[in-house]
C-alpha cells in the first residue's frame, strides 16, 4: 500500500532544484545519496541503474547533474518504489523505478547491462541489535536475505565490461567490500568521509571498475564540517561540500 500524503514530508535537495517526498516515519535520506550521486561519473547517454532506489533521492540526484541518462532504480519496498515514480514525475526526471528483489530481480534489468551500477546498501546484518526498529527503515538499514556480499556481486554483473560500481557504505566494512571486488574489478578508488578534521571516517565511497586491473587507490578523506566540534545550530558544511550539496556539483575521485 503506498504513503498517503498526511504520512509524507516534501524536502528540498540539491539546493531546492529537486523536491522529494519522504515518509514521516520510516528511512529517510539525508546526506548518503547525495554523495553517492555526486561520486558517480555518468555520462550523456549512457546506461545506470541503482539497487535499493528506496524513494529515488540519489536517482534524481545523478539525473539533475547528469542529463540524458537511460536510468532505472530496483527497491522492493512497494510503498517506497511508488514514492520514487512520483518523485520523478514531480521532478521532471526520466528515471523508471522497478519493484523487486536484487535475489530475483525483474526480467527488464535482470538481462540488460548497465555502465554504471550503484548502491547504498542497508548497514546493519539481520541480528543487529542497533538497527531501527521501525519496519520501513528496517528493511532499509538490515541486511535480510541478501548480505553484502551480494550486493555487489549481483551489481558487478549487472554492469558492462569496464563498467563503474559504485557504493557508499559504514567505512568498518571496507574490508568485505574490497574481498568482494578482488579479481572482479581493478582501479578501485576509495574516497573516506569524515565528519570534522582529525576525526576517524565513518562512510567510505568506494569506486571500481569491472574488469581493469588499475591499482587501488586510498584517497585523502572529504572532511565535510568546518571546526574541530559543532559549535552552532546552523550549516557548518566546508565550501567544497556545500557545492556537491547544494549546487549539484560533482565529487571527483
Amino acid at each position: 500500500m503506498s504513503f498517503t500524503d498526511d504520512q509524507l514530508t516534501q524536502d528540498d535537495f540539491l539546493g531546492g532544484a529537486i523536491k522529494m517526498w519522504q515518509p514521516k516515519n520510516g528511512y529517510r535520506a539525508a546526506t548518503d545519496p547525495v554523495f553517492l550521486a555526486a561520486a558517480i561519473v555518468a555520462k550523456s547517454g549512457q546506461s545506470v541503474l541503482e539497487i535499493g532506489c528506496g524513494a529515488g533521492t540519489a536517482l534524481a540526484c545523478l539525473c539533475k547533474r547528469v542529463a540524458g541518462l537511460e536510468a532505472h532504480g530496483l527497491e522492493i519496498q512497494a510503498d517506497y518504489a511508488d514514492l520514487a515514480r512520483r518523485n520523478a514525475n514531480d521532478n521532471g526526471l526520466g528515471y523508471v523505478v522497478h519493484d523487486g528483489d536484487l535475489l530475483d530481480m525483474p526480467e527488464p534489468i535482470r538481462t540488460a547491462a548497465f555502465d554504471h551500477v550503484f548502491t547504498n546498501p542497508p548497514f546493519y546484518d539481520a541480528s543487529a541489535s542497533s538497527a531501527p526498529n521501525d519496519a520501513g527503515r528496517n528493511t532499509a538499514h538490515r541486511i535480510g536475505e541478501a548480505r553484502l556480499v551480494e550486493w555487489i556481486t549481483v551489481g558487478l554483473r549487472r554492469l558492462k565490461p569496464r563498467g563503474y560500481f559504485t557504493i557508499i557504505h559504514r567505512a568498518e566494512r571496507l574490508a568485505d567490500i574490497l574481498a568482494v571486488l578482488n579479481g572482479k574489478a581493478g582501479d578501485i578508488r576509495v574516497l573516506p568521509l569524515t565528519s570534522r578534521e582529525g576525526r576517524t571516517a565513518g562512510r567510505v565511497i568506494v569506486r571500481a571498475r569491472k574488469g581493469a586491473a588499475g591499482p587501488l587507490e586510498l584517497l585523502a578523506p572529504l572532511i565535510l564540517h568546518q571546526g574541530l566540534a559543532h559549535s552552532k545550530d546552523e550549516d557548518s558544511f566546508r565550501p567544497d561540500v556545500r557545492k556537491v550539496l547544494r549546487n549539484i556539483q560533482p565529487i571527483v575521485m
